[in-house]
C-alpha cells in the first residue's frame, strides 16, 4: 500500500466519521445506528452500516458522543455531552431529554456514603410519551 492510498484512505475515515458526528449532533432524537444510516447515506451513498457502527464505537471512544443502551435495546447515540437525565417510552422506544433538574443527591453525596470514586451517573425516567398515550386511549 502506498503513501497516498494511505492518505486517501485516512481522509476518506475521517470524511465518514466527520458526516456521522454532524448527523448526531444535528438532532435532539437520540438516533439509533440505522437512522443516522439512512441519514449519513443522503449525503454519502456510498457509506456502510458497517462503517457507522465502527465510527460510532470511535466516536464514543473518544468522548464525543454518549451511547445510551436501555437493555437489551437497540443502542441511541447523543451528540449533548452535558450532564442531563432522559426518559424513555417503553413502548415505542423513543428517547427525549430531560429539562434540566438539580438531582435530590450530589456524586460528592454517594462517594461519601459509599466509598466510590463517581465519574459520572445516569438517571433514566421510562413511562409512556403523549403519542402512545394517545394511541393507547383510543384503543379503549
Amino acid at each position: 500500500m502506498n503513501l497516498n492510498h494511505q492518505v486517501e484512505k485516512k481522509l476518506k475515515t475521517s470524511r465518514q466519521r466527520n458526516l456521522i458526528l454532524c448527523v448526531i449532533r444535528s438532532t435532539h432524537c437520540h438516533p439509533t445506528a440505522d437512522w443516522i444510516f439512512e441519514r449519513a447515506r443522503k449525503d454519502m451513498p456510498n457509506i456502510s452500516l458497517g462503517t457507522i457502527y465502527r465510527n460510532l464505537n470511535l466516536l464514543r471512544d473518544e468522548g464525543k458522543i454518549q451511547e445510551l443502551r436501555f437493555g437489551n435495546s437497540v443502542s441511541r447515540y447523543d451528540g449533548d455531552l452535558r450532564s442531563h437525565y432522559h426518559v424513555r417510552c417503553m413502548e415505542c422506544g423513543e428517547v427525549v431529554d430531560v429539562p434540566h433538574i438539580v438531582p435530590l443527591v450530589s456524586s460528592q453525596q454517594v462517594e461519601e456514603l459509599t466509598g466510590y470514586r463517581i465519574h459520572k451517573h445516569r438517571l433514566e425516567f421510562t413511562g409512556l410519551c403523549p403519542d402512545c398515550l394517545k394511541r393507547l386511549d383510543n384503543i379503549e
